[in-house]
C-alpha cells in the first residue's frame, strides 16, 4: 500500500494526512474548499515545526512530511490512484454516504475505502457502495498526531485480509489498533460519551459546577481532562451527534442527550471551535460561562 487519500481537512483530517505523510506514505488531501486545504497545510506545518522544536523530528524530516502530501478539491483526482481512501468529514450521515458513493465510483478496484466516523454504522455506509467487502472504519483520536488508539471497526461484510491490512497498516503508522465490531458507539464512544452526557447532567441539576465536576474526575479518576474540559475540546455538536446515534441505535432513555447540551448547540455554543461551551476561551483564564441556570 504506497497511495493514500484523506477525504475532508478539518482537524481529524489534516491530522491523518499528516501521519501518514510522516511514515513516507504519499497522501493526496482532497476537501471542496481550497481555503481548507490551504488551512490544513498550514496547521500541518505549524505541528510538525513544534516537533522540530521540541527535537522529535529533524527540519529534514519536516520538509519530507510536507513533501509527501499533495492536495487537491476533485474527488475523482484525488482517488483515482489511491490503495486506501480515509473519510473524514463531518459526522452527517447523508454527507457521508454522499461522499462514498463518489469514493466508490471513483476509486479502483484493489482501493479499500475507510472512514473515520465516531459513531454512524460502518455496515450503512459501506451499503451504498458495490465494495461492502472492502469497507472498514478507522477511527483515529485527536490530536491525531499525538493519541496512539485507533478503533478498526468491521461492518457486517468486511472481509477479513482488509481487516488484517488495515491492522497491520495502523501499526505501521506508530498506531495501536483494536479491532471491535459495528454497533452504536463502537467502543470508545459508547463509553466515553454516556459518561460525559451524565457530567452534563450533574451540571444541570445544579449538583455541582462546572470545575468542580472537572476536578472531581480529575483528581478522583486520575482522567487527564475534566469530561466538561473533554466535551467542550471534542465540540458540543459533535457530542449531540453521537448520543444521538446511540439513542435511536439502542432506543434506551439512558443515551438521551441533556437538555442543557441540546440548548447549548442550538444556540452556537460548541466549545472551543465556537470560543466558547462550558468554558470561554476568548478568555485566558478559560472563564466558566455554563451553569445549571442554563436550561
Amino acid at each position: 500500500m504506497h497511495s493514500i487519500t484523506v477525504i475532508g481537512a478539518g482537524t481529524m483530517g489534516n491530522g491523518i494526512a499528516h501521519v501518514f505523510a510522516q511514515n513516507n506514505y504519499k497522501v493526496t488531501l482532497c476537501d471542496i474548499s481550497e481555503a481548507s486545504l490551504q488551512k490544513a497545510m498550514t496547521t500541518i506545518a505549524s505541528n510538525l515545526d513544534r516537533m522540530v522544536k521540541k527535537g522529535s523530528i529533524e527540519e529534514s524530516a519536516k520538509q519530507a512530511t510536507l513533501g509527501n502530501i499533495q492536495i487537491t478539491t476533485s474527488i475523482i483526482d484525488a482517488c483515482s490512484s489511491a490503495d486506501l481512501v480515509v473519510e473524514a468529514a463531518t459526522e452527517n450521515i447523508d454527507l457521508k454516504l454522499n461522499i462514498f458513493k463518489q469514493m466508490d465510483a471513483a476509486a479502483p478496484a484493489h482501493c479499500i475505502l475507510a472512514t473515520n466516523t465516531s459513531s454512524i454504522s460502518i455496515t450503512r455506509i459501506a451499503s451504498v457502495t458495490a465494495r461492502q467487502g472492502k469497507v472498514i472504519g478507522m477511527h483515529f483520536m485527536n490530536p491525531v498526531p499525538m493519541m496512539k488508539l485507533v478503533e478498526v471497526i468491521r461492518g457486517y461484510a468486511t472481509d477479513d485480509d482488509v481487516c488484517a491490512t488495515i491492522m497491520s497498516l495502523s501499526t505501521a503508522i506508530g498506531k495501536i489498533p483494536v479491532e471491535v465490531n459495528d454497533y452504536p458507539g463502537f467502543v470508545a464512544n459508547r463509553i466515553l460519551m454516556p459518561m460525559i452526557n451524565e457530567a452534563i447532567f450533574t451540571l444541570f441539576e445544579g449538583v455541582a459546577g462546572v470545575k468542580e465536576i472537572d476536578e472531581v474526575m480529575k483528581l478522583g479518576m486520575a482522567h487527564p481532562m475534566g469530561p466538561l474540559t473533554l466535551a467542550d475540546f471534542i465540540g458540543l455538536d459533535v457530542c449531540l451527534s453521537i448520543l444521538k446515534v446511540l439513542h435511536d441505535g439502542f432506543g434506551n432513555p439512558k443515551y438521551a442527550p441533556c437538555p442543557l447540551l441540546v440548548n447549548m448547540v442550538t444556540a452556537g455554543k460548541l466549545g472551543r471551535k465556537s470560543g466558547e461551551g462550558f468554558y470561554n476561551y476568548a478568555d485566558k483564564e478559560n472563564t466558566v460561562v455554563a451553569s445549571s441556570f442554563n436550561r
